[in-house]
């Protein structure tokens, strides 16, 4: 089992938390927050195994002049405005 010392002001809100009828218990409240955690590093492993692949593909010469993307771009968002139009 794990024990935390959250400080007073986590506690409190754990607390309101399930005084509140929103979670049933502590356990939950933590679990639930052990989750969003779990979510968000899957998150930024995939982010930075993006990063990553772009890195690579600019040392190895796989870019686009900034100029030629931001033309596509515009061209892309114009034809969409005029298309709503």
């Amino acid at each position: 089992m794990i024990r935390a010392d959250l400080g007073q002001q986590l506690e409190a809100f754990v607390a309101r938390l399930v005084e509140t009828g929103r979670y049933t218990s502590q356990s939950e409240v933590l679990r639930e927050g052990v989750r969003l955690i779990q979510d968000r590093e899957v998150h930024i492993a995939a982010l930075d195994a993006s990063i990553a692949r772009g890195i690579e593909q600019a040392d190895a010469g796989q870019t686009k002049a900034a100029e030629e993307v931001f033309d596509r771009l515009e061209r892309k968002y114009r034809d969409l405005s005029n298309a709503k139009a």
